[in-house]
């Protein structure tokens, strides 16, 4: 879609040619006397500006005839997802959710007509819904194909394609090259264990920060963080295939460097997207803070470790599981419970680790388990049953949730749940369901870091009086609230706090 005004074109020129990383996914440049399409940070020869053509996707610069860049990579790009319907159903479309279901299907699980479906994407992106989930499936290929040893056959049905004959002849069709004919330009470096690849962010990046909040929450068994190596680790299901995952950070190169077990090489588009919320790759952290540094108590934070990010979750179920048991209780006792429930019910796991050696328990396992049974983790029988309500409103699709619905509905469908308050709701939608303004004012660590009270200079505050200050923060107060947790980070009391 060339979407842009001649006032947009300018000044996306002017962030080409000073190969502005804040713009990195926010636009392409499609370069006509090329027919070539790049990122705002290729380091190519700046062309002139009469030469530019800007697109806001991809796939709109591929629908205009223009072929993906060999050198900036525009597979590459962070996302540049906004808080709105289209980019809800976009976000579905490149986690593969077209590869093997029509339409229809996708259109009647947003709640949506395909006529409508269909044209809320073309008025958002200037392409179809098949379109655009023809360009994520040949961008990922590319990435296959330059990033990993995998075979051709295996690219192609990792991609999403139906068959190598199809995958070849569209490639060519749209590249104008063969698949073959890149693989020269394919990283040679590989873990001898697994699948390496690689994820694009918007910097600053504060990965230590991250790590450091996962790994007091780590769950003994099923994850695994290196502090001193600087690296998550996990063990995996995903769509019938076993397996596990190293996460590292590339800080030079402003990207997550992927360690994935080869027994995953058929599910790694959806995968990617679990991995892309788990660490809150398509924040753009600039435009958080220009908001929230408006706040002088944040602005604080902001400075000590910007580019902080929203923990998210590798499997919306198993944070959720995470946050019941945590209610009321310390990180550390969350964490102690949650590791017996891995090992209790858990299935047995493959993994290079010896710290990773269990898979989360599925919501049929929990589901059909007695309150007694879950009890015996050390938890009280009403949270036990809580566990057993949740798991059963899992299995009947209760977190398969609709694309657009409001943070309100969430909330409310989430509290008619047995056991599920106001604070294990916002802190579900903040880190399972990622909604950025998701606020569990109730936390007792929130109502410190706002008052004072690690300091003993003021009374608590309540929590009204937080919804109320933090009225100013919408709509990104979910990251407001990983900087408030972050500055009791180094208070001995913090520990105690109600921080998930």
């Amino acid at each position: 879609m060339q979407s842009q005004t001649p006032i947009h074109e300018q000044d996306y020129y002017r962030a080409l040619a000073a190969k502005d990383a804040r713009f990195d996914g926010v636009f392409f440049a499609g370069i006509t006397t090329t027919g070539i399409y790049c990122r705002p940070i290729c380091r190519v020869k700046t062309p002139r500006q009469t030469s530019c053509v800007f697109f806001s996707s991809q796939a709109a610069a591929e629908a205009a005839g223009f072929r993906p860049c060999l050198r900036c990579r525009p597979e590459l790009a962070p996302y540049n997802l906004q808080q709105n319907l289209a980019h809800a159903i976009w976000h579905r479309i490149s986690a593969g959710a077209l590869n093997e279901a029509s339409v229809e299907v996708l259109a009647e699980q947003v709640g949506l007509s395909s006529r409508q479906l269909r044209r809320v994407m073309l008025q958002e992106f200037g392409v179809s819904p098949i379109e655009l989930a023809q360009t994520q499936r040949l961008l990922f290929a590319k990435k296959l194909i330059q990033e990993t040893h995998l075979g051709m056959t295996e690219i192609a049905f990792a991609a999403g394609f139906g068959s190598v004959r199809r995958f070849n002849a569209l490639f060519e069709a749209r590249y104008k090259m063969t698949p073959a004919s890149i693989r020269r330009l394919q990283v040679t470096s590989q873990s001898q264990q697994g699948i390496t690849l690689r994820l694009a962010y918007r910097p600053p990046y504060a990965w230590n920060a991250l790590l450091r909040y996962l790994h007091g929450r780590a769950m003994s068994g099923l994850e695994q963080v290196d502090l001193q190596q600087g690296c998550y680790r996990r063990s995996v299901q995903i769509d019938g295939k076993c397996g596990w995952i190293e996460v590292s950070h590339l800080a030079d190169k402003q990207q997550l460097l992927l360690q994935i077990a080869p027994t995953l090489s058929s599910v790694l588009l959806p995968l990617l997207a679990k991995i892309r919320q788990q660490f809150d790759v398509e924040a753009n952290p600039v435009v958080i803070a220009q908001h929230l540094r408006q706040d002088p108590l944040l602005a604080q934070q902001i400075v000590r470790t910007p580019g902080l990010r929203v923990p998210g979750s590798f499997d919306a179920f198993e944070l959720a599981i995470r946050a019941i048991l945590g209610q009321q209780v310390s990180v550390a006792g969350a964490t102690t419970v949650s590791g017996r429930l891995v090992h209790k019910f858990g299935a047995l796991a493959e993994s290079p680790w010896v710290g990773v050696t269990h898979h989360f328990p599925s919501p049929e396992r929990l589901a059909g388990l007695s309150v007694e049974e879950i009890a015996t983790i050390g938890v009280p029988k009403t949270r036990a049953a809580t566990i057993q309500h949740f798991s059963s409103f899992t299995v009947a699709g209760g977190l398969q949730v609709q694309a657009g619905i409001s943070l309100e509905e969430l909330i409310l469908r989430l509290k008619a749940l047995p056991g599920i308050g106001e604070w294990t709701a916002q802190y579900i939608a903040m880190r399972a369901l990622r909604f950025p303004n998701a606020f569990p004012a109730g936390d007792l660590g929130l109502q410190k870091a706002v008052s004072g009270e690690a300091s003993q200079l003021v009374a608590r505050c309540t929590e009204k009086q937080l919804l109320l200050r933090a009225e100013a923060w919408s709509p990104w107060r979910s990251y407001a609230a990983l900087l408030l947790w972050q500055s009791l980070s180094d208070l001995p009391e913090a520990s105690a706090g109600l921080i998930g």
